[in-house]
């Protein structure tokens, strides 16, 4: 009797052994070939559902957290203009680089997984080994520029539009030459299109956080191998 319990209780240490052991995949366990495959599916997944979710009307007009507000100073004048009757074109002007970055956004689809399918091994294990921000800066090292002149003209032809960016774009022209406005803020167009670029990473690596927070949720093999290693 009492060796029958001896030999249920090592069999049951066995198991447990077995399954810690199983559960203890580490980063450095996983093959290159892994690291790489699961990166770029997560990867390439996030970045397909960020500009699912920004390029479609409300995308950024409706979401707080990348919602593009008008430059600091302008949105102080812009509260003294609706004083005197100038609010309708102040809200237009806010909803019109809004629509301009939803409708940017994509176009650079392509581009976002071109870069994606192009990574290293050693892009992949940084990205991994990396903290909350190694996507959004992979991204950013990779496609922010050529993203940048892709989203200038579409963003350019929207706020177009409003009669008040021509305004801004004085205005802010003669401040950036007194220093008291970023060079890449000087045109309504590239505030908007560096704001745009700013709310694509940040929503891209949100999912990228989703992911390594729930990878069984995923659906891929691989993800939940990849990711799995980093719970």
């Amino acid at each position: 009797m009492q060796r029958r319990q001896f030999q249920a209780c090592s069999f049951a240490a066995l198991i447990a052994l077995a399954t810690t052991r199983a559960q203890a995949l580490s980063l450095g366990e996983l093959s290159n070939a892994d690291a790489s495959s699961g990166v770029k599916a997560a990867l390439e997944q996030g970045a397909l559902a960020a500009v699912g979710l920004l390029g479609q009307s409300g995308g950024f007009l409706n979401n707080p957290k990348v919602r593009i507000p008008l430059p600091g100073y302008l949105n102080d004048a812009a509260k003294l203009m609706k004083r005197f009757g100038q609010g309708q074109r102040i809200e237009e002007l806010e909803t019109s680089i809004n629509r301009a970055a939803e409708a940017a956004v994509p176009m650079g689809k392509d581009l976002l997984v071109g870069a994606v399918r192009s990574m290293t091994v050693t892009d992949a294990k940084n990205i991994l080994a990396g903290g909350d921000t190694s996507v959004t800066q992979f991204f950013s090292e990779k496609t922010r520029a050529p993203l940048g002149q892709r989203f200038l003209p579409v963003v350019t032809q929207a706020t177009k539009k409003v009669g008040l960016a021509q305004q801004y774009n004085a205005f802010a022209g003669k401040a950036a030459g007194f220093g008291l406005v970023k060079k890449e803020d000087a045109t309504i167009e590239q505030y908007v299109t560096g704001k745009t670029l700013d709310g694509l990473f940040l929503v891209i690596g949100e999912q990228e956080q989703q992911l390594r927070q729930n990878p069984a949720a995923a659906g891929s093999a691989i993800l939940k191998k990849v990711f799995g290693a980093l719970k």
